[in-house]
């Protein structure tokens, strides 16, 4: 009894395969956060351009409505 304690530890496939399924996840959890970092700069982008859009258009509007106030002047 006391030879078997005396064995080499060796990894059995359901835990190697449980190991491996842990990397994918990681790996996948990365690539995921990779992605959502991109599309978070993205979103940042788009909204900047979102913000000089809209005050170019109240930049007009005013432009428009001081335009006959100078003119009578």
């Amino acid at each position: 009894m006391s030879e078997r304690y005396g064995f080499e530890a060796f990894d059995c496939a359901p835990a190697l395969r449980l190991e491996a399924h842990e990397r994918v996840a990681t790996l996948q959890f990365e690539g995921i956060s990779k992605r959502l970092d991109r599309i978070e700069a993205l979103i940042e982008r788009l909204e900047k351009r979102l913000w000089l859009t809209v005050y170019g258009v109240v930049a007009v509007i005013l432009a428009e409505a001081v335009q006959p106030l100078l003119i009578n002047i």
